[in-house]
């Protein structure tokens, strides 16, 4: 019995490694990013309210997809344990570089904490599949689910936007392109997500016609996935206010530069995920 709860000791102190490992490796970007500093203090709080939830939402789903745990309830407390490393480093790291510090509001701090550490808290979770090497039967059979690879399609797709996203060049690449520079972008992030997942499809399917594997993908995939990022990078522009006040063609626009990036993620996900 001793011997089991050593293990269980080990097995929890090293997840909780991996969950600050993750937290810090995939977030200081933004940690050291000065748009995200502004949006923590004047972003809409019902806009930040209602990414914080998805933000967990998504953990939790992360957590069932990746994760090893016998149970539902075990994965959803693996996320809270992934959140909770995520607002902890979050809160750290801010202090340590002098962005939260005493004599702020209560609103302005826990804005800045609380919008760092929704990529903490991704980072933390996506850590335990990225760190480690066995893969159970009961991952392996949760991931081969269709619906489970567009959506870590899709968290990869939120994950890569989020961290362009409060910058303003994305807005400003948007207003330089013409309607030609838009299609163009489009048909190359199509073009590179279909390579990406085309190279992960592959495995196991050699006796497919190129043709058919390829226009498989195509549709059950790449035009799907990058449906997806368009439509989280148009939710993640406008939850930090990037998209208000500007005209329908600005919103395009700028829609498609966050959706390249988006969609990179997206593919790239399929590879690492």
């Amino acid at each position: 019995m001793s011997v089991a709860q050593e293990t269980s000791k080990h097995s929890f102190a090293v997840d909780l490694a991996h969950d600050f490992g993750g937290a810090i490796l995939f977030s200081f970007p933004l940690l050291m990013t000065m748009e995200m500093w502004w949006l923590g203090f004047y972003m809409d709080r019902s806009r930040l309210a209602l990414f914080l939830t998805l933000a967990f939402v998504t953990v939790i789903g992360i957590s069932y997809f990746e994760g090893r745990a016998e149970t539902f309830e075990i994965e959803i407390l693996d996320a809270l344990v992934a959140c909770a490393a995520g607002y902890t480093v979050a809160a750290v790291m801010l202090s340590l570089f002098g962005i939260v510090k005493p004599g702020m509001s209560a609103d302005e701090i826990v804005g800045k904490i609380s919008l760092h550490a929704v990529p903490c808290s991704i980072g933390a979770i996506l850590a335990r599949r990225l760190l480690e090497v066995e893969e159970t039967k009961k991952e392996r059979r949760r991931r081969e689910w269709y619906g489970a690879k567009i959506f870590l399609m899709g968290v990869g797709a939120v994950f890569l936007a989020f961290q362009l996203a409060p910058t303003e060049e994305m807005v400003l690449i948007g207003h330089r392109m013409t309607a030609w520079h838009a299609v163009a972008l489009v048909v190359v992030s199509l073009c590179l997500m279909q390579a990406f997942i085309c190279s992960v499809e592959r495995r196991g399917r050699q006796r497919m016609l190129a043709a058919d594997f390829f226009w498989g993908v195509f549709f059950r995939f790449t035009i799907i996935g990058y449906s997806v990022a368009i439509l989280l990078s148009l939710y993640v522009l406008w939850t930090f206010g990037r998209l208000d006040g500007a005209a329908a063609s600005e919103t395009i626009m700028a829609t498609l530069v966050l959706g390249f990036p988006a969609a990179l993620g997206a593919a790239a996900a399929r590879l690492t995920l």
